[in-house]
């Protein structure tokens, strides 16, 4: 018999462009050493006026060229994925192995429960058989009004489910997809039907949560609220779980007859005097609590804002971990995250560059990095299982068998695996599960299944896969950044450091990608320094760059041109705006100056034991004032922060000083007009970028009258002490 000809699930294309891009990335780094070659020629002598500041020029620069180094290492070898999901069901439609997705929340009041139903929905009503597909939600806070509106969801599933599937329905999140058609498309009367549904099922979860409490009529319907006591708190609970739905029931179904998918409810037990670990002690409780109920070899895990956007999500995973011959060395696939709320010009930056870039150079050297949500993993992966070369994982699945012990017995047992102590004494966390210690467990996490041989695949298909909701305030992202960075730098000093616990196990392709992350904090003081030095030394008259009319100006001028043009491509390319750019340059300056500075003196404290590692979520609710404004796009500076005091000093640092040159130019013609722009036309275009980057700031700190506006205690303390060292600098 003749043999099948194979056929591969997902095929890979490099990135065009490679030779052209690796040509104009060797003649930046000639400009490059051109500039070490003139820093270190020039040094001034010592006892002259400028030596340690030149040093501190010479060392800014070679660190500025050491991070672009690491930075071209993502860029060089990119590459892009498609799958062929037809192949995937034609040869597996009744062997699909099982799926887990985990989704996890951990406070009502800055994730809305209607927005963690949303997600659960969506995911609910993936194209995948129903019985071979388990959703369970952790609840880090253990509220009952969280446990209602899931309750709530699993009744309106019955109905949205066989809607969604009736009429292909895309993105399967309810309150997305009524906000997504227009006024023309709801007048169907199938469609009329399912929003009313939607609403009444809304309205009862609002009206709950405005209460704060449920109704006891509403707890004698459902006997789960039993669980729920006058002494439990966010932070203090018994661990509660409870099975909503379960496919292997065969009278759970929806309204057209079709088992429904299984629904599990899970808070981990909380005490006081117990360290929970952040959201890897939730999923390492889900993992626990699912590997005995449903227990599928794949796993999807997502973050209660990040709903389904493409129901089809779950077989292009698939179509990696499933083909004969190319699957078998893959962990985890990651999926980017796309943002719902995200404005045209993305006030507050992106992640832009680093999905549609960075990460499939990333793919090109082994894989991305695990984000912590839109990842579909190999359940053995996350138990700390190393990579074989001759074993074989077998992802084909049967329906799950229905277990001998009844629901309520099977969760009273189950309880056990989420109680506050299991973790103690044992692997979990450590070997076994995602790791702790970490502010980006997930990273953390990744690597180290990378460590162990793995590798890992970054998709982005044409239909985003899923969908979340972004900061919409420069304060939420300013901490939000701080978290990510002080995670990253706590990794690069850690045992399981890509520099020593990655080398020769990892590809050095891939070991450079990590450090771009890991060394976001480190980025602090170069940036600092060159954000002040420049300026205070136009200041006094000082010139720390080449003049115009020599030789040594050129490789200045192109390095900086040069550079400037192809970060304005490569975010235009990535689909971004013109304005985007400006924007995304702004939130660049403003990251490196207060958040990566924080994350990194946080951190030192940290590996000194004066600080305890903390996890901070980010809201998902605005206010309707502030959400009017993100979309005028205008900066929501608002409430007084030393992150927001530094900012707004450093701009008014940067003001004055070209303000006093200015006054030593044409009111006390101190300095000679053509002897400033032909010895430091580089300083004042340095100063003026600053200034002119800093305008809304301006009109936050001087003009604006609505609440978004910098605090007056902020503004006096950064404008006294700014005006305090410019004047010192001035007279030194």
């Amino acid at each position: 018999m003749e043999k099948l000809k194979y056929e591969p699930l997902f095929e890979t294309k490099k990135g065009k462009g490679r030779i052209l891009y690796r040509l104009f990335a060797t003649s930046l780094f000639c400009g490059i050493i051109l500039i070490w070659f003139y820093r270190l020629c020039n040094i001034p002598n010592s006892g002259e006026n400028g030596r340690y500041v030149w040093i501190g020029m010479l060392g800014a620069e070679l660190w500025f060229s050491f991070y672009w180094f690491l930075t071209q290492s993502v860029r060089w070898n990119r590459i892009y994925r498609h799958t062929f999901r037809d192949r995937l069901l034609m040869r597996y439609e009744n062997e699909l192995p099982r799926v887990d997705i985990f989704v996890c929340t951990a406070d009502p009041v800055i994730e809305p429960p209607i927005m963690v139903i949303n997600t659960v929905l969506s995911v609910l009503a993936y194209n995948y058989p129903p019985e071979k597909l388990s959703v369970y939600l952790s609840d880090d806070a253990g509220s009952e009004l969280t446990f209602y509106a899931l309750l709530e969801a699993s009744r309106f599933a019955k109905h949205w489910l066989p809607y969604c599937k009736k009429f292909n329905v895309e993105p399967r999140s309810p309150a997305a997809y009524f906000a997504s058609l227009s006024v023309s498309d709801q007048s169907d009367a199938d469609f009329s039907k399912m929003k009313g549904l939607y609403e009444e099922m809304a309205n009862k979860i609002d009206v709950v949560c405005k209460a704060g409490t449920v109704s006891d009529q509403a707890k004698l319907e459902y006997k789960g609220f039993s669980k729920w006591n006058s002494y439990s708190s966010k932070k203090n609970h018994a661990a509660i779980l409870q099975i909503l739905n379960d496919s292997r029931d065969e009278e759970i179904k929806d309204v057209d007859g079709v088992r429904l998918p299984t629904l599990v409810y899970v808070a981990r037990e909380k005490h006081p005097e117990h360290f929970h670990n952040f959201k890897a002690g939730a999923m390492n409780a889900l993992l626990r609590v699912s590997s005995e109920i449903s227990n599928a070899p794949v796993i999807l895990n997502v973050d209660c804002d990040m709903y389904s956007n493409n129901s089809n999500a779950i077989q292009d995973a698939l179509c990696f971990f499933m083909d004969e011959e190319r699957s078998r060395e893959i962990a985890f696939v990651q999926f980017p995250q796309s943002f719902g709320n995200a404005t045209k010009n993305e006030v507050y930056g992106s992640l832009r560059v680093i999905d549609e870039v960075e990460f499939h150079g990333a793919d090109g050297y082994g894989g991305p990095l695990y984000t912590g949500t839109g990842c579909f993993h190999r359940r053995d992966t996350l138990y700390g299982r190393e990579y074989s070369t001759e074993a074989r994982i077998d992802l084909k699945s049967a329906c799950p068998e229905k277990m001998e012990e009844n629901v309520h017995e099977l969760e009273e047992r189950l309880e056990r695996l989420a109680s506050s102590t299991y973790d103690l004494n044992t692997q979990w966390g450590n070997e076994i599960g995602l790791k702790y210690g970490c502010p980006v467990e997930d990273v953390l996490t990744g690597l180290t299944i990378k460590c162990k041989g793995w590798k890992s695949v970054y998709y982005r298909p044409k239909r985003d896969a899923f969908v979340g909701v972004t900061a919409t305030t420069l304060d939420q992202i300013l901490v939000q950044h701080k978290r990510w960075s002080e995670g990253d730098l706590m990794i690069l000093f850690s045992k399981y450091s890509p520099v020593w616990y990655g080398l020769g196990k990892l590809n050095p392709g891939l070991v450079l990608g990590y450090l771009i992350y890991c060394l976001w904090s480190p980025n602090c003081w170069a940036t600092l320094y060159y954000s002040i030095v420049p300026s205070f030394c136009l200041l006094k008259g000082i010139p720390l760059f080449p003049q115009v009319s020599s030789k040594w100006f050129l490789p200045f001028a192109y390095v900086v041109i040069a550079e400037l043009i192809y970060n304005f491509a490569e975010f235009l390319w990535s689909g971004g705006t013109i304005l985007g750019w400006w924007n995304e340059q702004r939130i660049w300056l403003y990251k490196r100056t207060s958040s990566y500075m924080f994350a990194f003196l946080d951190t030192m404290l940290k590996l000194f034991g004066s600080s305890n590692t903390t996890f901070i979520v980010t809201p998902k609710v605005t206010n309707d004032d502030v959400l009017l404004r993100y979309k005028q796009e205008k900066m929501e500076f608002g409430s007084a922060s030393p992150m927001l005091t530094i900012l707004s000093t450093l701009a008014m640092i940067n003001l004055f000083c070209l303000m006093g040159l200015v006054k030593n130019l044409i009111l006390t013609r101190v300095l000679g007009l053509e002897y400033v722009f032909e010895t430091m036309a580089l300083q004042i275009l340095l100063c003026g970028v600053l200034v002119f980057v800093n305008l809304p700031l301006y009109n936050a700190l001087f003009f604006r009258q609505d609440k978004g506006k910098i605090p007056s205690s902020t503004a006096f303390q950064s404008v006294v002490f700014a005006l305090s060292v410019c004047t010192c600098i001035a007279y030194m």
